[in-house]
């Protein structure tokens, strides 16, 4: 993997995903953000009670999908998700998250938020 990927991936920002619609089975592509929380991808979401994201239902269905890097570095990359369900996983990551955001309602997030770990897999592997 190209040095500057590497480097665009060791620090949070604004990405774009592309998932496979979970009813259509075509592509879905949104505006993100991601956290990289000791050394690892997360993406998450405010706390929403109700019906659940898109993205999150795409990528539950099908967890692979395209990380698109577009600031400064510019790639797309083959990546997969894991859906983190689990509430002490959930309570470990979700801190650094919110204080991001600036947000103090950590067990709202717990809750509601939506909550990935993303794995950015090597180009053309």
């Amino acid at each position: 993997m190209d040095e500057s990927i590497r480097s665009a991936l060791a620090q949070s920002g604004v990405i774009d995903i592309t998932t496979t619609g979970k009813r259509t089975g075509r592509p879905r592509r949104i505006e993100i953000v991601y956290h990289v929380i000791a050394g690892r991808i997360y993406i998450s979401g405010i706390p929403r009670a109700g019906r659940r994201r898109s993205w999150l239902a795409n990528l539950e269905a099908n967890p692979e999908f395209t990380f698109h890097l577009k600031r400064g570095v510019t790639a797309d990359l083959p990546a997969t998700a894991r859906v983190i369900t689990d509430e002490t996983e959930r309570r470990a990551v979700l801190p650094d998250i919110a204080r991001a955001w600036n947000r103090t309602d950590i067990e709202a997030m717990v809750a509601q938020s939506p909550l990935i770990e993303v794995t950015v897999e090597e180009p053309g592997l």
